[in-house]
């Protein structure tokens, strides 16, 4: 099990292997397994990129991303700008149904509103407005819709985490009420959490994912 001052090295260094996020100074404090990031970025995709490379380290528990984004003069654009740059983005991902999707736009801030299918479709929306130039952040406020029961949305979840290499499917119990996915049980990392977690989303109409996996290294 790797100590805070290991923790801390691992997780610069996959700051600095990460070229969507290299150039950026990040400071890295880790207490307990959790790892705080602080500083400034010049993107919300940066971000959110910073995050998810802390996240991929072992021994990581949880991260609290506390960077701010300050966009370079040259790159501020005004709201009415952003919002048809987002509304042809959408359009041009066909992973998003655009149709659905409303956008405002308030001070570089991007809200998106209207309903989905799929966990994935949320967060393709969201990931393409972020990447933006002249985006501060997204409010990302869809929801899903679906007709599948739970039990068949259970069934997928338990399907896909046979399929990860990295997890022990035997170990994590599922449970679904109310479009809501509790997860039970032990993973070895928290890349494994995260892959649990992506497996639950991954099913129509999940809402909510409640993590009650214990770490065991």
């Amino acid at each position: 099990m790797l100590n805070d001052l290991q923790i801390t090295e691992q997780v610069r260094r996959e700051l600095e292997w990460d070229p969507s996020v290299r150039d950026n100074e990040i400071a890295v404090i880790v207490r307990s397994g959790v790892v705080t990031l602080g500083g400034t970025v010049d993107s919300f995709a940066v971000k959110a990129n910073a995050a998810r490379a802390a996240e991929r380290v072992r021994g990581v528990q949880a991260v609290a991303d506390e960077l701010h984004v300050v966009i370079p003069t040259a790159h501020v654009r005004s709201d009415t700008d952003i919002a048809h740059a987002v509304v042809s983005a959408l359009k041009w991902n066909v992973q998003v149904p655009a149709d659905r999707i409303k956008v405002r736009v308030d001070e570089g801030w991007v809200t998106l509103d209207g309903t989905v299918t799929w966990e994935f479709q949320r967060k393709a929306a969201a990931r393409t407005v972020r990447e933006l130039t002249g985006v501060h952040g997204v409010r990302n406020l869809l929801t899903l819709q679906t007709s599948a029961s739970p039990a068949d949305v259970r069934h997928r979840i338990e399907d896909a985490m046979k399929r990860q290499a990295e997890l022990e499917a035997a170990d994590i119990a599922v449970e679904v009420v109310d479009g809501c996915v509790t997860l039970k049980g032990r993973v070895h990392s928290s890349f494994a959490r995260g892959l649990a977690e992506q497996a639950a989303w991954s099913a129509p109409g999940v809402a909510a994912v409640d993590d009650r996996l214990k770490l065991q290294f």
